[in-house]
């Protein structure tokens, strides 16, 4: 499947130039991919794949991994704290969450190099020559095991001929970006590409500051530069080697979220807020406005460097040997204001030994590729040694005690009140924010300062595999794939807690809760004193027991509970696995090619990056016990696939379809608590449906019509889970996975006179209901919806300038990207939203 095509190009080439009244190649059926580490036509390769050629991608705006959703039926990307988290799905199915301890279930490999997180898709990737979207499992093709499907980013490489290109594209939202790149031959045997760009943009979102210390007032704005330098040498005709160097940096602010639903708690924040209101009175979410009093500041920054070689060798048919040696260093520093109003209670700055993910990552892929009459075959190695280092911590703002003690204590109180109510009894309710002093026996604002929690895991990853895919003709038309693969993955994580200011209520209640609270449960009960004795013991033997859990646990949260204090844990663990895949493909004519596929897929476990704790049948304590095996098992998948690849009208009209049954097991979903994150093993989740994709060039000269829609039944299993947060999941849809999900789109190219052009395209997207939060609340759910990209250009023939006007968003759709509990305001609700609707102008150069 495809959702765009050009004409067939080698990995070195440049853009063909239109040369005026020359005949342009028009067939389809030539496109070639590379999904199976050959080349080979896209129509002959048994497995669904989306192939975005360069002119497509240009055409459409794409930039990053999120532009693609509109050509990709069935894809969805979604970004929630920070552009660090990045997330991309394929038929419902990707990792969910803000845990760095996840591996992607949905991988990016950019020039053959495995990517450790989504996030570095989420930039500009430059000069791309073509992306390919791989469905299902692929672990025996790429060298990184992923159980949902690969994105492949094919850059352009070095030439030989001289070239230079350029591009200025202003836009609403203050946007303005330049790029450029040059080529160019250095002797008969190397050549080199560079390529730079920088963009920037004011923000998206409105932000009410509430008097700061933030005085950023948008949110979600553009600053990032990226510079990317290729080397190719070609010393002999059967040996050529590639280097590639590159630096990305990203310092934005991102991201805030909007109240969608504003609770119970809403009043005690709006009190503690200067000016008095602290979350937006109505929740609009077309407004776009956020409320936020801490930075979301973010500095991203991604480099690395990695040499492909290519040898022809002279034994084994001429078999090409290919090694591919890469180094990545990818670091997150990211701020949020956690409670996501203008209330100061809780946040983490945007300081590298506060907030900072890390990746440090080796890798290295062998592949011998050869082919015979009745045999393609290749084998493979790949080794990766991945360091991760995450500092995380949580500061306590001057509004965190007043906010925490009224809430716990307003509900206590009136809990109490009630109860007594019928003794005849009444309770001193006044000033319920001194209640928590009372437990401690410590002054109103001394029980909770500064830095509640700061935590520093570092964990290692050393992942090892061997892997050989390849395809028996049987005859000329019965093709047999077999392919295996062999991982070996080894973990270790070592985590040190400490809390260096923000124990202070919890250490006072931990030794004694029962004695804490009942004593100042009868500093509340008016005349408690003048009882007999025995009824004062009976009263608290029944208040006690029932609020003593309450009140310790909210004292207790885990960036607050001394028993983390001080903690330091060590976990390993060893995976080996096998995983493989067998297709069938038959051509019932020289057009019509039909196949059946199964896959075993496999992704890693891992640790939770994450404080854990929480009440057991061991042990009900809410603020008990701490776990220190924060490990999750691997996620396995059987995949299977019905599929018809057909060409008709010479080679100008493709017809794709294919059904789907992916079955997964232990499905690692990280969901969030409202006071941390967890992954639990969902025991299965089914993924089946049906993808079809028409992409088709008619008779008219220059026209281009696409379309292609997936529907994808993605289901948890009945079995219950023993988690009250997750009740509705079993039987149910899963979040992020709409049922129907479509794009349409047209090109259409004209000439104007002899010597120049028109260029125009128009595409849509449609995503049909589904929810956005890991728990299935009712109040994540998004609408149905659709998305619409135009663009217009103007330009000469062959190239040398085009003038473009573009939309994307047209109809400026308010949706809903992930929907999120707010943290410790139990009955409000918030989101992250996606991007609004941007316009503007490019002009593109080449010389």
């Amino acid at each position: 499947m495809l959702a765009g095509a050009a004409p067939p190009a080698t990995a070195q080439s440049q853009p063909s130039e239109r040369v005026p009244g020359q005949e342009q190649p028009t067939t389809l059926s030539g496109v070639t991919v590379t999904a199976q580490k050959r080349e080979e036509a896209l129509q002959d390769v048994p497995i669904v794949i989306n192939v975005l050629p360069e002119q497509l991608l240009q055409d459409t705006g794409v930039r990053d991994i999120k532009d693609m959703q509109v050509l990709v039926p069935g894809l969805t990307v979604t970004s929630t704290q920070s552009a660090a988290q990045t997330t991309a799905r394929i038929r419902g199915i990707g990792t969910v969450g803000d845990n760095p301890g996840l591996e992607s279930s949905v991988g990016i490999v950019i020039d053959g190099v495995y990517r450790s997180r989504n996030s570095v898709g989420f930039g500009d990737l430059g000069e791309m020559e073509r992306v390919e979207v791989l469905k299902g499992p692929q672990g025996t093709v790429f060298g990184k095991n992923t159980s949902a499907g690969v994105i492949n980013v094919i850059t352009r490489r070095p030439s030989y001929t001289q070239a230079a290109e350029g591009e200025v594209t202003v836009g609403n939202y203050g946007l303005v970006g330049v790029s450029g790149s040059y080529n160019d031959a250095i002797g008969d045997n190397a050549a080199f590409r560079i390529f730079a760009t920088k963009r920037k943009r004011d923000g998206v979102d409105e932000v009410e500051t509430a008097g700061g210390p933030r005085r950023e007032t948008d949110d979600g704005d553009q600053n990032y530069h990226s510079l990317r330098g290729q080397l190719l040498l070609e010393p002999t005709s059967n040996l050529n080697i590639n280097f590639i160097a590159d630096y990305t940096s990203r310092e934005e602010n991102c991201c805030v979220s909007l109240t969608t639903h504003r609770g119970p708690t809403a009043a005690i924040i709006d009190a503690l807020t200067p000016g008095g209101q602290g979350i937006i009175p109505v929740p609009d979410l077309d407004r776009r406005l956020a409320y936020a009093n801490r930075s979301t500041e973010q500095d991203l920054k991604d480099k690395g460097i990695s040499a492909e070689v290519n040898w022809t060798t002279p034994w084994a048919n001429e078999a090409l040997l290919t090694s591919i040696t890469a180094f990545r260093d990818w670091k997150a520093i990211t701020g949020i204001d956690f409670d996501y109003s203008g209330a100061d209670i809780m946040y983490r700055p945007a300081q590298e030994d506060y907030s900072l993910a890390q990746f440090e990552n080796f890798s290295q892929e062998f592949r011998l590729t050869g082919t015979s009459d009745r045999l393609d075959w290749m084998v493979g190695m790949f080794y990766s040694d991945e360091d991760l280092t995450r500092n995380d911590s949580y500061f306590m703002g001057p509004a965190y005690e007043p906010y925490l003690s009224t809430l716990v204590g307003s509900q206590v109180l009136g809990a109490m009140a009630a109860q007594l109510a019928p003794l005849g009894l009444t309770v001193n309710t006044a000033n319920p924010a001194t209640f928590l002093s009372q437990v401690t026996g410590r002054p109103f604002g001394t029980n909770y300062t500064g830095i509640g929690a700061h935590d520093v895991y570092s964990q290692n990853a050393k992942s090892a595999a061997i892997f050989t895919n390849n395809t028996f003709h049987v005859t000329d038309a019965l093709d047999v794939t077999v392919g295996l693969r062999y991982t070996r993955e080894k973990k270790s994580l070592q985590a040190d807690f400490s809390n260096p200011n923000g124990s202070t209520a919890c250490g006072a209640v931990l030794g004694n809760p029962a004695a804490r609270v009942g004593g100042a449960l009868a500093q509340r009960i008016n005349g408690f004193a003048s009882l007999p004795a025995a009824l004062q013991q009976q009263l608290l033997g029944q208040l006690v027991p029932a609020i003593a859990p309450q009140v310790t646990a909210n004292m207790c949260l885990p960036w607050a509970n001394a028993l983390h204090d001080g903690r330091s844990t060590r976990q390993e663990r060893t995976e080996k696995e096998w995983s493989g895949t067998v297709k069938v493909a038959y051509d019932f004519a020289d057009d019509i090619m039909g196949y059946v596929s199964a896959a075993r897929g496999y992704k890693s476990g891992g640790f939770n990056l994450d404080r854990v704790q929480g009440a057991t049948a061991a042990d009900p304590r809410p603020w008990m016990p701490l776990t220190d095996d924060t490990s999750f098992p691997g996620e396995f998948v059987d995949s299977y696939e019905l599929g018809l690849k057909t060409t008709w009208a010479d080679g100008n009209l493709l017809l794709n379809a294919a059904l789907f049954h992916q079955e997964y097991e232990d499905f690692q979903l990280n969901s969030f608590l409202g006071t941390a994150f967890v992954v639990r093993s969902i025991p299965k989740v089914t993924s089946q449906g049906v993808e079809a994709e028409v992409m088709w060039q008619p008779a008219i000269s220059g026209l281009m019509l696409q379309s292609g829609f997936t529907y994808a039944k993605t289901e948890y299993g009945d079995d219950l889970l023993p988690d009250p947060d997750l009740v509705r999941l079993p039987g149910n849809q899963m979040s992020f996975a709409p049922r129907w999900s479509g794009n349409v789109s047209a090109t259409y190219e004209w000439d104007i006179g002899e010597r120049l052009l028109g260029r125009f395209n128009i595409g849509a997207k449609y995503m049909s209901e589904y929810n956005t939060g890991s728990d299935l609340d009712l109040e994540k759910l998004q609408d149905a919806y659709t998305l619409l990209n135009a663009r217009i250009g103007f330009g000469r023939q062959d190239k040398r300038w085009m003038v473009e006007f573009w939309g994307q968003n047209l109809t400026d759709e308010t949706y809903k990207q992930v929907g999120i509990d707010a943290p410790i305001q139990a009955g409000s609700w918030n989101a992250y939203l996606g991007a609004p609707r941007t316009y503007g102008m490019t002009l593109r150069m080449r010389y």
